[in-house]
C-alpha cells in the first residue's frame, strides 16, 4: 500500500494553516513555528523516499510516467502557490517569512531529485511555470557569477568559447520570463550545462591540455552545444592552429590528427541545444571533410609539380651516352670489370647504379640499373660472344695506337 501523498504537509501549511488569509495566523507563537521548523527539516528526506518507493512500487512505464509528472507539476504548482501567499504575509514577520523559504528551498530540491532521477518521464516540451522559471534563473545567476571569475585567469585558453557561452547563459538568465516561453527541454539543458561547468577544474585542465580542444570545448561537444556562432568560432580556431604550420602536407597531417582527436570526445546521448538545427557532430564532420578534402588536393597538386621539376632536372643534369649494344651486353661487360676489380666500387650493385643512369641504347633511353644488374646473372651465349666481341674490338684499336 502506498504512503499518502508525499506533499501533503507542505501543502497543508500553505493552503490553511499559513496561507495568509487565515485569521489564526497572527497568533501563532515562536514555539509553534519551531515546532513547523523542525518538521520541515526532516521533510526533504521523507518526501523523496516516499516518492521513491510510489515510482518503484509500479510495474508499468507508462504508470511511472504519469505518477512522475504528476508529483513534478503539483510541486511547481506549490511552488508558485508558496510564492504568491509570501507576497502576501504580514511584513516585519521574519519567522514566517523564514518558514516560507524552508518550504520553498525544500520543493525547490525535490524538482532536482526528480529531474536528475526521473528525467526521461518528463515531458520536455513542456512550458515552465513563470514563478519555477524565475526562481530557477536566479539560482542560475548565482552560479554564473561564480563561473565569471575563471575569465580572469592569465593564461586562460578556454576564453574564447567560455567567454561566449557565459554571455548567452547570462542573457538567458537575465531575460523577462514573460516575453518568450521556456521548455523544460531548454531549461534542463541550461543546468546540466552550468553543472558541467562547474566541475570543470580549470587551473588544472589548462594546464595539462595540449590540445586544439579545450575544457570547455570538451563539455559544448559532449552535450552536443550546436550554436552557430560556437561551431564558427571552433572552426575557425581550427583553421588558425593548421595556418601555424609552413608546407601543406604538415598543415593536411595536423587536420587528420584534429579530426581523429574530435571523433575520441565523449557525447552524451539525447542531448542538444538547439533540436530543430543539425547536431554539432554533423557540421563539424563536414567541415572537416571539406577541408581535408581542399588539403589532399592541393598536396597531390604539389606533388605532381615537384615530380615534373624533378625529372626535368634528372634530365637536364645527366648527359647519356649512346653504347651500341644491348642492355644484356652491356650488363655482362660490367659484371666483369667489377669481377676482375677494374672497377673498385662498395658492391657489384654500386658499378650498375653508378654507371647506368649516364648510358642509352638504340632501343631505349632510360635504363634501369637493378634490371640490367639482374640479367648479368643469366646472360645467353650470343650476348656473351658479341660482349667479347666488342672487348677485342677495343683490344685491337689500343694495339694500333
Amino acid at each position: 500500500m502506498q504512503d499518502r501523498y508525499p506533499l501533503e504537509y507542505i501543502d497543508l501549511l500553505a493552503s490553511m494553516t499559513l496561507n495568509p488569509s487565515n485569521e489564526n495566523l497572527s497568533r501563532l507563537t515562536k514555539e509553534e513555528m519551531d515546532t513547523i521548523n523542525y518538521h520541515l527539516e526532516k521533510e526533504t528526506y521523507r518526501i523523496q523516499s516516499t516518492i521513491k518507493n510510489h515510482v518503484f512500487t509500479v510495474n508499468k512505464k507508462k504508470e511511472v510516467e504519469l505518477l512522475v509528472r504528476q508529483y513534478y507539476s503539483s510541486t511547481i504548482n506549490l511552488i508558485d502557490l508558496l510564492f504568491d501567499n509570501r507576497e502576501k504575509l504580514p511584513k516585519g514577520n521574519s519567522g514566517l517569512k523564514k518558514i516560507y523559504d524552508s518550504m520553498i528551498n525544500i520543493l525547490n530540491d525535490l524538482l532536482m531529485f526528480i529531474e536528475s532521477r526521473f528525467a526521461k518521464f518528463l515531458s520536455l516540451e513542456e512550458k515552465v511555470a513563470n514563478t519555477y522559471l524565475l526562481m530557477t534563473k536566479q539560482r542560475l545567476r548565482q552560479k554564473l557569477q561564480e563561473l565569471q571569475k575563471y575569465l580572469e585567469l592569465p593564461n586562460l585558453k578556454s576564453r574564447a568559447p567560455l567567454n561566449l557561452l557565459l554571455s548567452r547563459l547570462n542573457r538567458f538568465a537575465d531575460r523577462a520570463g514573460s516575453d518568450f516561453e521556456v521548455t523544460f527541454r531548454t531549461l534542463f539543458y541550461k543546468k546540466e550545462l552550468i553543472k558541467a561547468l562547474e566541475e570543470l577544474q580549470f587551473e588544472k585542465a589548462e594546464l595539462t591540455n595540449e590540445s586544439v580542444f579545450d575544457a570547455v570545448d570538451r563539455v559544448l561537444i559532449y552535450l552536443n552545444y550546436n550554436s552557430k556562432t560556437y561551431i564558427d568560432e571552433l572552426t575557425l580556431r581550427i583553421f588558425k592552429s593548421i595556418n601555424l604550420f609552413k608546407t601543406s602536407f604538415q598543415k593536411l597531417d595536423k587536420l587528420r590528427y584534429h579530426r581523429k582527436e574530435f571523433k575520441q570526445l565523449h557525447r552524451k546521448p539525447g542531448y542538444i541545444l538547439n533540436p530543430n538545427y543539425h547536431d554539432l557532430d554533423i557540421i563539424v564532420e563536414k567541415w572537416f571533410d571539406e577541408e581535408i578534402g581542399y588539403w589532399e588536393k592541393l598536396v597531390q597538386s604539389t606533388v605532381q609539380v615537384e615530380s615534373h621539376i624533378k625529372a626535368n632536372m634528372v634530365n637536364e643534369k645527366v648527359n647519356k651516352i649512346l653504347c651500341n649494344l644491348t642492355t644484356d651486353q652491356i650488363a655482362l661487360i660490367l659484371r666483369g670489370a667489377d669481377d676482375a676489380r677494374i672497377f673498385i666500387a662498395k658492391s657489384m650493385n654500386e658499378v650498375f647504379k653508378t654507371i647506368v643512369p649516364h648510358l642509352s641504347t638504340p632501343h631505349k633511353v632510360d635504363l634501369s640499373y637493378d634490371a640490367m644488374r639482374s640479367k648479368s646473372y643469366v646472360a645467353e651465349e650470343r650476348d656473351k660472344e658479341k660482349a667479347i666481341e666488342a672487348l677485342e674490338k677495343i683490344i685491337r684499336k689500343i694495339r694500333s695506337y
